[in-house]
């Protein structure tokens, strides 16, 4: 079983202990690269509301340098099928765009600063909803950056209010979209 598939078949209990023993992500390790994600622990009718499979993108931007990302959203083939981006216009489907931080002076629960923080209310144009959202993302392996783990929590009146939204990352393909906003 492959450290992707283990995480996925684990619980939330399980997935928050490996989330407050990961290890320190190195940014530069993820520029330019699509991830696959793979939501985990949601009930089956969320994910058909939502998605079970999706991507996130890490891409530096050369004007100001910050690392900044989107959610793709895939055609949901299974979680072993090919990524498969939605398409509008002819092309991806993009939504929820990310800045990713270092996790200093940012509200967060205890432990949840190992690695890197996907904040999505320093993203472009973040839609109401998704202003007081963060992920931490940590590598379940020490300088294994192919498999990472995140979960997303809100922040709200200074209260941080940890969501049933646990993810795992595989690094998928290097990026060959970028939204024209961001362009």
């Amino acid at each position: 079983m492959t450290l992707a598939k283990e995480l996925q078949a684990s619980s939330p209990s399980q997935l928050r202990r490996r989330l407050l023993d990961g290890h320190p992500v190195d940014p530069r390790a993820l520029e330019g690269w699509a991830y696959r994600g793979t939501s985990v622990g949601l009930p089956a009718f969320i994910e058909r509301l939502t998605w079970k499979t999706f991507q996130k993108t890490f891409w530096r931007d050369p004007a100001s340098g910050r690392l900044l990302g989107w959610n793709v959203r895939l055609e949901q083939d299974g979680t072993d099928a090919p990524s498969r981006p939605r398409q509008r216009d002819g092309r991806p489907l993009c939504v929820w765009h990310y800045e990713v931080i270092e996790p200093r002076g940012v509200a967060m629960p205890a432990g949840f600063d190992r690695g890197l923080i996907i904040d999505y209310g320093r993203g472009h144009r973040p839609p109401i909803d998704m202003r007081f959202v963060k992920d931490p993302l940590v590598a379940v392996e020490p300088g294994n950056n192919d498999v990472l783990l995140g979960v997303s929590y809100a922040v709200a009146l200074g209260a941080c209010l940890v969501t049933p939204t646990w993810f795992t990352l595989e690094r998928d393909h290097p990026i060959d979209f970028v939204p024209r906003e961001l362009s």
